[in-house]
C-alpha cells in the first residue's frame, strides 16, 4: 500500500469562492493550530485554582488530538470529496468500523505508551468513545507499520512545535478537562480563521479564541451588597456571604422568600473580583425558572461587570453569545453544540438548566466538554429539594466533581432534609436549625453549621378537599371579588384541562385567566410569562386592582419565580413540593390585595384510607410523577395541619414526612415498591435502589458513551425530542421555505455556502424559538434524515453523526393547521396513539382518541 508522508496528508476539505470541494489544512498544520489554541485557552482560564487543573503537556495533547487522521482510509476520505485519485487498498467508508480517526489516535497513542488516559483523550475528541477493541495501531487497515511510522513522526514534529511532552494526569477530574479543552480548541481550530489552508494561521489565534467568546471579564471592584441589589442584605443573606471565601460546598437553607438567590449571587461576585472564580454556572430545575431568572442574572450583570469589560456586550443580551461568538465545527449551526442550554455552559456567565450540568458526570457524549465549561467557575445549584433518587444520585456525583474542578458550589433550599443534605455534601452534619447554612470548603475536612435568625414570621390556613368542583366554583369566586389565584397541577395534561374548565367560565365573569407550562414554543411561552409572571410579580401591582385573575400551571410555578398570589389551589404533592408552592403565596407584605384575601391554600385530595389502599386510583396521575407512599406518608403529615407556620413548621413536617420508620399492611407495600419497584398494567416502575443502580451506570467512569437524546438525567417524564413547530414546509431546487406560526416565512438554502455564517446564526436562532421539547411517548412520528436534509434542516440542526451510528436526531417537525391539529410532512401521520395539537392559549396537547 502506498505510503503518503505525514507533511502531506490533508486534514480537512476547504470550499473555495467558486464552491468547488478542494484540499484543505495538513494534519500538521491543523494539528499546529489545536496546540496554539488550547495553549491560548489555558492562558486565559485565569484563576490560580482553575489553572491547576491543567498539567504541563496539556497543551501537547491537544494538538495530538488528529495524529490518527494520517492513515490511509482518511486521506482517501478526503481525497474522495475533493475528487481525486486515491490509494489502492485503502476503504474510506471501513472508518466507521473503528470510530474514525479519532479511534486511530486512540490507538496510536496507546501503542507509544503514553500515561494512562491520554489514548482515551485523544479517542473521545468528537464526543464518544470509539469502538477500538482488539485493535492496533500497526494494523493492515491502519496502513501498517510504515504508515505508523509517519504517525510518530508527525507525534515528534509537534513535540517540537510545542516543547511539550505527554502529561501526567492525576486524577478522572483532570481527565475530563484535559478532553473538554482538546475538543474545544478543536472546534475553534477549525472555524473560518483557519479554513482557507493559503493564508497563514498564527497572528489569527487570538481573534479566533476572541470571536469563540473566550475574553476574562473585569469586574468593578469593591461594590458592597446594596450598590448591587438597591438594598441592604438581611443578616441571613451577610452571614452565608461572610462563609464564601474559598472553592467548596455552600448551603443555604433558607424559606422562599428570604432572598437566596441574592445571597448567592454577592457571594459569588466575592469570588470573582477575588480571582478565585472564572464564571457563575445559575442551574435551575426547568427551562422555564431559568428563563425568568435570566432577567435578574443580566441586571445582576450590568452592576458587577467592569465598564470596560470587552465581553459585555455579548453577556448583556439575550441572543449575543449565540449569534455574535464563532466556534467552528461543533458549535456552527446544525453542529451539536449550536444552542443556549450548551453553548452557556462554555461562556463565562449563564444560567441554564441542571440536567446539562448533570451530563458533565455522565457517560454522554461531549459530557467532558461540559466538565471543561463548568470547572473553576462559581455554580449556584437551585431548589435542589426537586430530585428524585435518579436524579438525586447523579447530583451528588456533580457536586463531588466540581469540588474536584475547583469550583464554588452554592447549594439553595428551601426544604432539605437532613439525610439529603448529608449525602450532597459528602460529610455528616448534626444541627437540626432552620434556617440554616453549612460551609465545607475544600481547605477544611468537617464542616461548619451556623443557624440563622428569622424574624418574618406568617401563617398560612390550610383547607383539604375531595370534591374537585367545589373548589373550582372557590377559585371563580375568589378570583371575582378581585383575588389573584394561583392553580398548580402535577402534570401537563391536567392543567391543560383545568385551564379549559376554567377559562370560558372566567371570561363571562369578567375574570383574567391564564396557563403556564413547559410545552410552548419559545415564543409563546415568552409571550406568557412576560405577560402572567409580570402580572402576578412586583410589576403588576398597579393591575391587581382592576382585575381578579386565575393562573394555573405545573410545577414551573412552585420553582424560582418572584410570583405572589392571594389564594392558592393545589393538586397535592409531597411535603417538599407543597411547602415551596407556599412560597408564591403572600410572598411580599407589602403586595397590595384584595380586602376579602387572606393567606389560605385549599389542597384537593382524596381521603387517607382510600389513598393508603389504591394510591393510583385516588391520586390519579400523581401517583405516577411522584411516588405513592410518599405522597399517603405526606397526606398524613398534611391531615393534621389546619395552619402551616412559615418557616417554624418547615422542619417539623419535612422529617415527619421522610424519617425512616417501620410500616404495617399496604403502607409496607408502598414502602417497599419505592424501594424495589412496581408493576402496574405494562408499566414497570423502577425502585429507588434500582434508580440509584442506574443513575451510577450512566456516570462517566468507563462504559458505553450514551447520546444525549438517551442521557437521562430524570428517570420521569422527560423532555428530550425537539418538535420544530411550522404552519407549512416546502421546497425547490435550490430553496426551502419555512412557514412559522406567525406566518413569518423563512428561506433555507439547500447549500451551506449560499449563506453567511452569520446568516445561518440568525436563521437557526429564529427556528430555535419555534421548538417545543416534549418526552419521548407524546413526540410525533420521526421521519427520515434524509426527509430532513431535503429541506435543508441539517443546516440549522443536529441530525445525528454519521460515523457514529448510536447517535440520533432528536428533531421532530410538525404542521400545525388552523384549527391547532398537527400532521407530518406530506400529511404523513403524526403519531399511532394519539390525536396532537397545539394552541398558543393551551401548548403541545396529546389527546387519547376516546378522549374526543
Amino acid at each position: 500500500m502506498k505510503v503518503v508522508g505525514y507533511e502531506d496528508c490533508p486534514a480537512k476539505t476547504f470550499v473555495d469562492d467558486n464552491g468547488n470541494v478542494t484540499l484543505g489544512r495538513t494534519v500538521l498544520n491543523h494539528c499546529q493550530i489545536v496546540g496554539a489554541v488550547a495553549r491560548e485557552l489555558i492562558i486565559r482560564m485565569g484563576n490560580k485554582h482553575h489553572q491547576s487543573l491543567f498539567p504541563e503537556g496539556a497543551a501537547f495533547v491537544a494538538a495530538s488530538h488528529d495524529i490518527g487522521k494520517v492513515s490511509p482510509t482518511f486521506y482517501n476520505k478526503i481525497m474522495r470529496a475533493c475528487g481525486q485519485d486515491l490509494i489502492k487498498g485503502a476503504n474510506p467508508d471501513l472508518e466507521k468500523e473503528w470510530g474514525g480517526h479519532a479511534g486511530v489516535s486512540q490507538l496510536v497513542a496507546k501503542y507509544l505508551g503514553t500515561p494512562e488516559q491520554v489514548p482515551e483523550i485523544l479517542g473521545q475528541h468528537h464526543g464518544f468513545s470509539p469502538g477500538v477493541s482488539g485493535l492496533r495501531a500497526t494494523d493492515e487497515n491502519f496502513g501498517g507499520m510504515e504508515w505508523q511510522t509517519e504517525r510518530e513522526k508527525l507525534v515528534n514534529a509537534l513535540q517540537k512545535t510545542l516543547g511539550e511532552c505527554w502529561p501526567l494526569v492525576e486524577s478522572v477530574a483532570q481527565s475530563r478537562v484535559l478532553a473538554g479543552l482538546t475538543s474545544v480548541a478543536d472546534w475553534i481550530g477549525s472555524g473560518q480563521f483557519f479554513e482557507d489552508p493559503r493564508l497563514p494561521w498564527q497572528d489569527k489565534i487570538q481573534q479566533a479564541v476572541d470571536d469563540a467568546g473566550f475574553i476574562p471579564p473585569t469586574y468593578r471592584k469593591g461594590m458592597n451588597f446594596k450598590a448591587v441589589f438597591g438594598f441592604e442584605p438581611r443578616i441571613a443573606q451577610t452571614l452565608f456571604i461572610e462563609q464564601v471565601s474559598a472553592p467548596g460546598v455552600y448551603v443555604l437553607e433558607a424559606p422562599m422568600g428570604l432572598g437566596k438567590t441574592e445571597a448567592a449571587l454577592y457571594a459569588a461576585y466575592q469570588m470573582l473580583q477575588s480571582g478565585q472564580a472564572s464564571g457563575i454556572y445559575f442551574a435551575l430545575p426547568t427551562q422555564l425558572t431559568s428563563n425568568k431568572m435570566y432577567e435578574r442574572f443580566q441586571h445582576f450583570l450590568g452592576k458587577v461587570l467592569g465598564d470596560d469589560c470587552t465581553h459585555r456586550s455579548l453577556l448583556l443580551h439575550t441572543d449575543a453569545w449565540l449569534l455574535k461568538t464563532e466556534m467552528g465545527e461543533e458549535g456552527r449551526p446544525g453542529g451539536a453544540w449550536f444552542n443556549h442550554s450548551k453553548r452557556g455552559l462554555l461562556a463565562p456567565f449563564a444560567v441554564g438548566t441542571i440536567d446539562q450540568a448533570l451530563m458533565a458526570v455522565m457517560n454522554v457524549k461531549h459530557g467532558f466538554v461540559r466538565a471543561f465549561g463548568l470547572a473553576g467557575k462559581v455554580i449556584i445549584l437551585d431548589e435542589v429539594h426537586t430530585y428524585d433518587a435518579y436524579t438525586g444520585t447523579l447530583l451528588d456525583a456533580l457536586v463531588k466533581l466540581l469540588r474536584e474542578l475547583q469550583c464554588t458550589v452554592i447549594i439553595l433550599s428551601a426544604t432539605l432534609n437532613q439525610e439529603r443534605r448529608q449525602q450532597l455534601l459528602g460529610r455528616p452534619t448534626e444541627a437540626m436549625d432552620y434556617p440554616l447554612i453549612i460551609a465545607s470548603p475544600n481547605t477544611r475536612k468537617t464542616v461548619q453549621e451556623i443557624s440563622l435568625p428569622m424574624h418574618e414570621k406568617r401563617q398560612v390556613q390550610v383547607s383539604l378537599h375531595t370534591d374537585e368542583r367545589t373548589v373550582l366554583e372557590q377559585a371563580l369566586l375568589r378570583a371575582e371579588q378581585g383575588q389573584q389565584v394561583l392553580w398548580i397541577e402535577n402534570t401537563v395534561k391536567e392543567a391543560q384541562l383545568r385551564y379549559l374548565d376554567l377559562a370560558a367560565r372566567a371570561a363571562e365573569l369578567g375574570i383574567g385567566c391564564g396557563l403556564l407550562h413547559s410545552r410552548f414554543t419559545v415564543d409563546d411561552r415568552q409571550c406568557i410569562e412576560d405577560y402572567w409572571v409580570n402580572l402576578y410579580g412586583k410589576g403588576g401591582w398597579e393591575q391587581r386592582r382592576l382585575q381578579g385573575r386565575i393562573l394555573v400551571g405545573t410545577q414551573v410555578l412552585e420553582q424560582s419565580l418572584d410570583i405572589d398570589a392571594d389564594f392558592m389551589v393545589s393538586r397535592f404533592a409531597p411535603t417538599d413540593m407543597l411547602l415551596q408552592r407556599l412560597g408564591r403565596l403572600w410572598r411580599h407584605a407589602e403586595t397590595p390585595r384584595c380586602k376579602h384575601a387572606r393567606p389560605e391554600v385549599w389542597l384537593l385530595v382524596p381521603e387517607l384510607e382510600e389513598a393508603i389502599e389504591v394510591p393510583q386510583k385516588t391520586f390519579g396521575p400523581s401517583a405516577f410523577v411522584y411516588s405513592p407512599y410518599v405522597l399517603c406518608r405526606s397526606l398524613e403529615v398534611w391531615q393534621s395541619h389546619k395552619t402551616i407556620n412559615l418557616p417554624d413548621d418547615i422542619r417539623h413536617v419535612i422529617e415527619c414526612t421522610y424519617a425512616s420508620r417501620v410500616e404495617q399492611g399496604q403502607m409496607e407495600r408502598w414502602r417497599y415498591e419505592l424501594e424495589h419497584g412496581s408493576r402496574l398494567g405494562n408499566q414497570q416502575r423502577k425502585g429507588r435502589i434500582a434508580l440509584q443502580q442506574l443513575a451510577k451506570v450512566g456516570l462517566s467512569q468507563g462504559g458505553k458513551t450514551l447520546p444525549e437524546s438517551k442521557a437521562q438525567t430524570r428517570f420521569s417524564e422527560t423532555d428530550s425530542y425537539e418538535v420544530l413547530m411550522l404552519r407549512d414546509i416546502s421546497q425547490n431546487n435550490s430553496n426551502a421555505t419555512l412557514t412559522l406560526l406567525s406566518g413569518e416565512q423563512v428561506e433555507l438554502p439547500l447549500r451551506r455556502n449560499k449563506l453567511s455564517k452569520a446568516a445561518w446564526r440568525q436563521r437557526t436562532a429564529l427556528l430555535m424559538r419555534q421548538i417545543v421539547n416534549v418526552p419521548a411517548g407524546d413526540m410525533p412520528a420521526a421521519v427520515s434524515n434524509d426527509t430532513l436534509k431535503r429541506f435543508g434542516l441539517q443546516n440549522c440542526f443536529f441530525l445525528g453523526r454519521d460515523d457514529w451510528p448510536e447517535d440520533e436526531s432528536v428533531l421532530r417537525v410538525a404542521l400545525v393547521d388552523e384549527t391547532g391539529n398537527l400532521r407530518g410532512i406530506g400529511n404523513a401521520a403524526i403519531h399511532h396513539k394519539y390525536k396532537l395539537e397545539y394552541r398558543d392559549d393551551l401548548g403541545y396537547r396529546v389527546i387519547k382518541y376516546q378522549e374526543l
